[in-house]
C-alpha cells in the first residue's frame, strides 16, 4: 500500500500537469471567441443568464478518479483500523468489515459501468457515486435523450435501482 507522502506527491504532480495544460491551451483556445460573443447579451435590457461550460480534458477525469480513489483509500484505512482495534466489539468490527466490502464493490461497479459506457462508442465516461446519487459524465460529439436513457438503464442494471442517476454530456475536441 502506498505511503501517504507518495499519494500526496502524485496528486500534486498530477494537479501541476493539469494546470500546465490549462495554462498552455488557455481558456480562449478551449471555447471559441465567436461562441462567447453570441452568448453574451448585447444590451442591458436583455436579462439573460449565461453559463459557459468548458470541456473536461482527459486529465480532469483522471484527476477526479485519483481524488476519489484517495478518499476511498483513507476511508478504507480507517475501517481497517477499526477492524484491527481491540477496543471495539465484534459487531462494530463486522460492520466496519462490511463497509469495506461495500466500498470495494462500489468502486468495482463504477469502473465496470465506465467500461460499459465507453464500449458503446463514447470517448470517455466518469461515474461517481456520492450522497446517494450516481452522477455520470460522458464525453460525446452528440447526444440525445434516448442515449441518456440508455445510459441510465445501464447504470440501474449495473448499480441497482436504489439511487437516482443523472447523466451529463460534455463535448470533446
Amino acid at each position: 500500500m502506498p505511503k501517504k507522502q507518495t499519494v500526496w506527491l502524485f496528486t500534486m504532480v498530477s494537479l501541476t500537469a493539469v494546470l500546465g495544460v490549462y495554462y498552455v491551451t488557455g481558456p480562449e483556445k478551449l471555447l471559441p471567441v465567436s461562441t462567447l460573443e453570441e452568448s453574451v447579451p448585447k444590451s442591458p435590457e436583455e436579462n439573460v443568464d449565461v453559463a459557459v461550460e468548458e470541456t473536461a480534458g482527459d486529465e480532469v477525469f483522471e484527476l477526479i478518479r485519483l481524488e476519489t480513489e484517495e478518499e476511498r483509500s483513507k476511508l478504507k484505512e480507517e475501517l481497517t483500523a477499526k477492524v484491527a482495534s481491540a477496543d471495539l466489539s465484534a459487531e462494530a468490527k463486522n460492520e466496519a468489515y462490511t463497509d469495506m466490502q461495500k466500498l470495494d464493490e462500489l468502486a468495482s461497479k463504477e469502473k465496470m459501468l465506465e467500461t460499459l459506457i465507453i464500449s458503446k462508442g463514447y470517448e470517455d465516461a466518469l461515474v461517481r457515486t456520492s450522497n446517494g446519487e450516481i452522477r455520470i459524465t460522458v464525453k460525446a460529439k452528440k447526444h440525445s435523450a434516448k442515449e441518456a436513457n440508455d445510459i441510465i438503464k445501464m447504470a440501474k442494471d449495473e448499480m441497482g435501482d436504489e439511487m437516482p442517476v443523472s447523466v451529463e454530456f460534455q463535448p470533446f475536441k
